[in-house]
């Protein structure tokens, strides 16, 4: 009869949680769920922006595929007519419902959600969502704001709420009609924060004295970073507060205070969120659904907080490509579970102490586009092809591959990145890699090089991650006729993650690494 799917993905989550060891945090709910999951502590995002990355991991397309670096045409229309992981549980007898931001919304989802081929009813949006970028942040003076940082009253708030608030309710009213329907479901959860504004209830700041926060390791921009390789964080100035800053374009650094408010703010909206998916993930017990619902939870891309003096996603570094990637599986991931087994108890992050390590822990390198073949083999569902080299004619195929075969680990145990293996050569090329990539519109930061629009993109950096380290190469791109051609080599980026896992020291220009660079 089938499982049914709870995905829930995060707007510009980077694994600050306490079951991938982050120590400051607190994530109780977020760690409970983990600790009956299947936990990725290797996975990325194929495009550190919001619209690009969802496309792909939504058609299971890479954005050469997808066609989509921008923010500004819809696939279907533009690069081929994909099916997308909803529109497949749909397909196959599933209700497929969407809360929140799931799709990016606008033009690159057809203004619906890409509704009705991935839904089976209209998509919801919280009514406070219109209201995100308004001057709704009290400042030292008393008037209200636009701010960056931005811890709220929700009862002074347009309608007393929030929007992440709003879509808990929803999802919650929407698994007590399922549960009486009887009938399969595919539910998708999209929440907004920790995404900017940082405007969620100021309570949250009490979890986070000041005195606690430190800076980013390495706050300073890298004296070998490429200057194409930069991101200027533009969204970040544009905010009230950061405005009032006069912070130099395009590295002049943040003030000190400034960036751990900052990096307060983005902990403290974390927390919020795990409240709120704690809320959830107890209604789905209440309901008596979590014996036969798998959930899903991952980020669309990181965020950067000060590391190599950047703010915000926009780059190919792991802090904005890695996201975090759990699956708990009934029966897989846990023992056979009772009906009405209280698996999600609902957890305080104001009185709740101590974590719990996840159920299974894989250190294997994967990537967000093979979401929906993993997916679709979980549900016991026919795994969708992998596509031909070309596939804009193709519309059910997948560029990912179902990483079903990395689950099995037993309890507590960490799956290392790579087998043991003697004939390094062979073991080099199957080594598993994520493949990740972001536009330039010049060599050198300007307004627009966070977010470039297509005609103006001349710089594709392509990005590999293996677990021993992390190899970019930034080459010339034709928008007109979408190639890259790596004859013309703009810079070059190579980290090498075991004395470097920040990635601060870029070796590219050491020759020594010739033959290295002959195997990539």
């Amino acid at each position: 009869d089938g499982m049914n799917v709870l995905f829930i993905v995060v707007d510009d989550l980077r694994p600050v949680l306490g079951c991938y060891g982050d120590k400051l945090v607190k994530s109780p709910n977020i760690d409970q769920l983990a600790s009956q999951s299947m936990v990725f502590s290797n996975a990325y995002a194929q495009q550190a922006v919001c619209a690009p990355s969802r496309v792909s991991f939504l058609t299971g397309r890479r954005p050469d595929t997808t066609r989509l670096y921008d923010f500004y045409s819809y696939w279907r229309l533009h690069a081929g007519n994909y099916s997308t992981m909803p529109q497949y549980f749909k397909e196959n007898g599933y209700v497929t419902l969407s809360v929140g931001k799931v799709f990016h919304p606008g033009v690159s989802s057809n203004y619906s959600d890409d509704y009705p081929y991935s839904w089976s009813i209209p998509p919801f949006h919280p009514s406070a969502e219109k209201h995100e970028n308004d001057k709704t942040c009290r400042g030292k003076d008393g008037k209200l704001y636009a701010n960056l940082v931005c811890p709220v009253n929700v009862t002074e708030m347009p309608g007393g709420t929030l929007p992440d608030i709003q879509s808990t309710e929803e999802a919650i009213r929407l698994l007590n009609i399922m549960k009486t329907s009887r009938q399969k479901f595919f539910l998708a959860v999209g929440y907004h924060k920790p995404h900017i504004p940082l405007r969620y209830p100021q309570e949250f700041l009490k979890l986070y004295p000041l005195e606690n926060i430190t800076l980013a390791p390495d706050p300073w921009v890298p004296k070998k970073l490429p200057s194409v390789a930069y991101n200027p964080w533009m969204d970040i100035r544009q905010r009230d507060d950061v405005e009032a800053l006069n912070v130099s374009f395009p590295y002049g650094p943040l003030p000190d205070d400034f960036q751990r408010q900052i990096r307060q703010s983005y902990y403290a909206a974390v927390s919020y969120l795990d409240v709120q998916v704690g809320l959830l993930l107890n209604a789905l017990d209440h309901v008596g659904l979590s014996n036969n619902t798998m959930v899903v939870f991952t980020a669309d891309h990181g965020w950067s907080l000060g590391e190599h003096g950047e703010w915000a996603k926009y780059s190919n570094f792991d802090v904005a490509t890695r996201v975090p990637l759990m699956f708990y599986v009934p029966g897989m991931t846990t023992s056979p579970v009772s009906q009405g087994a209280r698996l999600f108890p609902y957890l305080d992050p104001f009185s709740h102490v101590g974590g719990s390590a996840p159920q299974g822990q894989s250190k294997r390198v994967v990537e967000l586009v093979s979401l929906f073949p993993t997916l679709a083999d979980l549900a016991g569902l026919q795994v969708p092809p992998a596509c031909p080299e070309r596939s804009f004619g193709v519309e059910l195929c997948t560029e990912g591959t179902s990483i079903v075969r990395y689950f099995n680990v037993s309890k507590g145990k960490v799956q290392e990145g790579r087998e043991g293996c003697e004939d390094t050569g062979r073991c080099f090329y199957e080594e598993p890699a994520a493949f990740s990539q972001y536009p330039r519109p010049a060599d050198t930061p300007q307004w627009n090089s966070d977010k470039p629009r297509l005609k103006d993109i001349r710089v594709m950096g392509y990005s590999m991650r293996t677990s021993d380290y992390r190899y970019t190469l930034w080459v010339h791109f034709d928008p007109n006729n979408f190639t890259a051609n790596f004859e013309d080599v703009h810079a070059g980026e190579l980290y090498l993650m075991e004395n470097d896992p920040n990635q601060d020291y870029n070796i590219y220009n050491s020759t020594s690494h010739g033959w290295f660079f002959k195997k990539l």
